[in-house]
């Protein structure tokens, strides 16, 4: 039977859009002859220039001051009617409905929490498409994610789902799939070559939007003698710093890439913030983490799976990196492989591809 399937994102986090990118990836390889998908960012269709200044705020404070963003964080989380607030996205309803009624649906996947709330507004609480929800965060989860009808909540793990059981989320509508990473994830089968004195070991250092302390930690890390590779991203600003501090090291610097789950494969360690995507695309790869940055309130959730699991560790200061990284590789690499052997147990590539088999189920 001929399917349509939408799914929604929203730029304000890297999260909903790895997400939103993982399922629609995952549904181009497998589904069948016919399938109609759309991939739509409606806060953005709709807002514009008042959505890229919203989305650039955000990100300053999350990075500048995170303690206020907690606040923020929290004060959603308390929240039990979020209908006033949802009453007032007017013009978002405005490219919402006819888009309902252009592409009718089966099924809506929603990766960012506003958007079950919308459809139950324009709809009414007898849809006649299935709305799931991919949650993007994990164990810290914010009460917009759950506080709303939709069908089902997909969740990347055991801790996530328990949270959702213990305030009230019926079990039937809990999936648990893993994180929807790129489907490529699920391409790279052979084992890493294990870290030791007689070969490399390769770290991986992803720098994030909270770029302070950046170069600091590049010389300290390129003066280790590890094989470094340091992620930019699109901030060429830093780059002339970083190119300064590696001085003649034997160190690779990438700017954007798309190379991501073959560089995480490749990689030993991975060092970056506690973000979504990045967490879940690290435990894909079953690649340990040191995370030198959480923002308060969503990423304290993923910091925690990585803790708890004993899967890497927090350090917040450049020299605490340098710490955790010589701890990691020290005695033939022991405390690596016990984290190493631990993330396995999470990993879940092939997370996009289930998802996909569902929501072509419903």
């Amino acid at each position: 039977m001929k399917r349509k399937i939408l799914i929604l994102t929203a730029s304000f986090g890297e999260g909903h859009n790895s997400a939103a990118r993982g399922v629609r990836d995952g549904l181009a390889r497998i589904a069948p002859e016919g399938t109609e998908i759309e991939l739509r960012d409606l806060f953005a269709e709709a807002y514009g220039r008042l959505n890229e200044l919203v989305r650039r705020s955000y990100l300053a404070l999350v990075n500048s001051a995170p303690w206020a963003w907690g606040v923020v964080y929290r004060w959603l989380d308390r929240k039990t009617d979020y209908d006033k607030e949802f009453r007032r996205l007017v013009r978002l309803k405005d490219h919402f409905a006819p888009l309902l009624d252009r592409f009718r649906p089966d099924v809506v996947v929603c990766s960012f929490p506003a958007y079950p709330n919308v459809l139950e507004e324009i709809l009414g609480p007898d849809r006649r498409c299935k709305c799931v929800v991919v949650v993007t965060d994990s164990i810290t989860l914010n009460a917009s994610w759950y506080r709303n009808s939709a069908d089902f909540f997909l969740v990347a793990n055991e801790q996530s789902a328990s949270v959702l059981r213990e305030v009230g989320v019926g079990p039937e509508k809990i999936r648990i799939f893993g994180f929807p990473v790129s489907p490529k994830f699920a391409d790279f089968t052979k084992d890493r070559q294990l870290p030791s004195r007689n070969s490399s070991r390769r770290v991986l250092y992803m720098i994030n939007a909270a770029t302070r302390g950046a170069p600091e930690l590049v010389r300290l890390l390129a003066d280790l003698g590890v094989d470094l590779t340091v992620t930019i991203g699109r901030g060429d600003k830093i780059r002339p710093a970083i190119e300064a501090v590696i001085d003649g090291h034997p160190a690779k610097i990438v700017g954007w890439t798309d190379e991501l789950p073959r560089m995480l494969h490749e990689s030993h360690l991975l060092v970056g913030k506690a973000g979504g995507a990045t967490v879940q695309e690290t435990i894909a790869a079953g690649c340990p983490m040191i995370i030198n940055h959480v923002v308060a309130g969503q990423e304290e959730g993923n910091a925690r799976l990585i803790v708890e699991t004993n899967s890497g560790v927090i350090a917040l200061s450049p020299k605490d990196v340098v710490v955790q990284v010589q701890r990691a590789f020290a005695d033939d690499a022991k405390q690596w492989r016990e984290w190493a052997g631990n993330i396995s147990k999470l990993s879940r590539p092939r997370a996009a591809l289930d998802i996909a088999e569902f929501l072509l189920s419903l």
